[in-house]
């Protein structure tokens, strides 16, 4: 058998226990509360797609690194501590494939979990919105279902970035409690403590006022919601000059993605 075919089914599985698994389908109707009550709450709907991501984007900051957590905290933990790393090695299946594997089949339940609500909360918008966006009358910009999109891709890519570092997180854990407990730190760490580091290094004469946006882009958290004034809230505004570097900010992300990835790969051959 080759190892794809052998990724595949590690994949599998853990899309079938997904499946399996009531907590998850509850994890995505608490998901989905929290959205659409959010905004509905702040009216953003019935403005539009952009008055949508402005009402709900401090609480998708929040709530997509809680649902990674929820999802993977224990991905790798449960079975570096079965062993089962032991024994795929001899299966034989590489570290990295059962790490890739497990990842993919978790990226999946994660994607299901905050992209159904959003999307459905996109239709929303779509279908309740009046005929006119009134609150961009005197601005460059108009509002646009590609604005809504970019939104839910640069949430997902944050949520698949917040998820691999849950994965080493969770083998550097090895256990269920001692996951729990990184996976609690890690979470306080990626939602706040990132831009709490900047401002300290700020208060502290480290970074500069004109360093502050590139310190910022370099953070998960920083550059997710860099990207998303960048590319969905700028036309609400005359220029883009305040806001963080796309570029710095996508290479962020990516390179937290994959060092992180490749980091719980690396500290599972370890074990």
């Amino acid at each position: 058998m080759m190892t794809a075919d052998r990724v595949w089914r590690v994949f599998a599985r853990e899309v079938r226990a997904a499946v399996r698994t009531r907590s998850f389908l509850a994890l995505a109707l608490v998901t989905a509360v929290a959205v659409f009550g959010v905004a509905a709450a702040g009216g953003g709907p019935a403005g539009g797609y952009v008055p949508t991501v402005v009402d709900v984007l401090v609480v998708v900051e929040l709530l997509v690194p809680a649902v990674a957590f929820a999802v993977g905290y224990r991905a790798m933990a449960d079975p570096i501590a079965r062993g089962e790393l032991n024994v795929v090695e001899t299966y034989p299946l590489p570290t990295w494939g059962y790490v890739g594997g497990t990842y993919a089949g978790r990226a999946v339940v994660l994607t299901a979990v905050v992209g159904v609500p959003l999307a459905a909360l996109g239709v929303y918008a779509a279908t309740t919105a009046g005929p006119e966006t009134t609150v961009f009358a005197s601005h460059r910009g108009v509002d646009s279902p590609l604005l809504y999109l970019r939104f839910f891709a640069l949430t997902l890519l944050y949520g698949l970035v917040s998820l691999s570092l849950v994965f080493l997180l969770s083998v550097i854990a090895g256990s269920r409690g001692r996951a729990l407990v990184l996976a609690l730190a890690g979470l306080l760490v990626l939602t706040v403590g990132g831009d709490v580091a900047v401002f300290a290094a700020l208060d502290g004469g480290i970074l500069t006022s004109e360093s502050l946006g590139g310190a910022l882009a370099v953070t998960p958290a920083g550059a997710y919601r860099g990207l998303v004034f960048n590319q969905v809230l700028y036309v609400a505004v005359p220029t883009r000059s305040s806001f963080v570097s796309g570029g710095v900010a996508t290479g962020a992300l990516v390179a937290w993605w994959a060092v992180t990835l490749a980091g719980a790969a690396a500290v599972a051959h370890l074990r």
